[in-house]
């Protein structure tokens, strides 16, 4: 485990972690509905919707990064040869150490994800990048920083799947009345993180030099109304 500086830690990310039984994943990590965990089918499509992104190889290794306690890491172990996931919460981390680190090529990291790419000493052990669910609460500077950091020092990787973003523009699918001001959209530090389009993605994506895919879940899934995946690859 390493430990950077500075850990960029959500406020309210540690308290549903720490309340909860030691192995209760879903509710962990606020993959609830209505306050309950959410179901092996909503979980099925999400791990669906990775694979269809990352498409992986017997291969691969995976960055996972923002990856909670583990439990979604550990849902794709069989589809790729090694993994390491990093996550700025002591808690969750250990978490993963406890219940998911199974073997040597199954490693959890404690860092800040933009700290981790920036100084990662070994990038180019990666060929696929997941954020599931986190990079929202990211600022756009942070996030922009971490892809950048990507693009530059991890040379190997030929896919980012970027999943479950807020949809700026599909927000009163959530917020049926009294939509939050548009500083409250933009703060990293809000409960739902930053609101961004799908054209933030595109053009950003264009800049870095990536192809990007948007991509939408089954109506079944329970956020399809107001959240989207990206994919972005280069080089297939």
């Amino acid at each position: 485990m390493s430990e950077s500086g500075e850990m960029k830690t959500h406020p309210d990310y540690q308290a549903p972690a720490v309340n909860s039984a030691r192995d209760d994943f879903w509710r962990q990590v606020r993959r609830t509905v209505g306050g309950e965990p959410v179901s092996e089918q909503q979980i099925d499509l999400i791990v669906g919707a990775i694979l269809e992104g990352l498409k992986f190889e017997p291969h691969n290794s995976l960055l996972d990064l923002a990856c909670g306690n583990g439990a979604l890491t550990a849902r794709l172990y069989p589809h790729c040869e090694s993994s390491v996931g990093v996550d700025s919460s002591e808690y969750l981390i250990s978490v993963a150490e406890q219940f998911f680190a199974a073997r040597p090529s199954r490693g959890f990291v404690l860092d800040d994800l933009v700290h981790f790419t920036s100084e990662s000493h070994n990038p180019n052990n990666f060929d696929k990048v997941l954020c599931y669910g986190s990079f929202a609460y990211l600022s756009d500077h942070d996030a922009e920083e971490a892809l950048t950091n990507i693009t530059k020092r991890f040379t190997n990787v030929s896919r980012v799947f970027l999943g479950n973003l807020p949809d700026l523009d599909r927000i009163d699918h959530f917020y049926r009345v009294g939509v939050p001001s548009q500083t409250v959209l933009e703060d990293p530090m809000s409960p739902i993180g930053v609101w961004r389009t799908r054209s933030y993605f595109t053009r950003l994506a264009l800049e870095l030099g990536w192809r990007s895919v948007v991509s939408v879940m089954p109506e079944a899934f329970f956020a399809a109304d107001y959240r989207f995946d990206v994919t972005l690859s280069r080089g297939d």
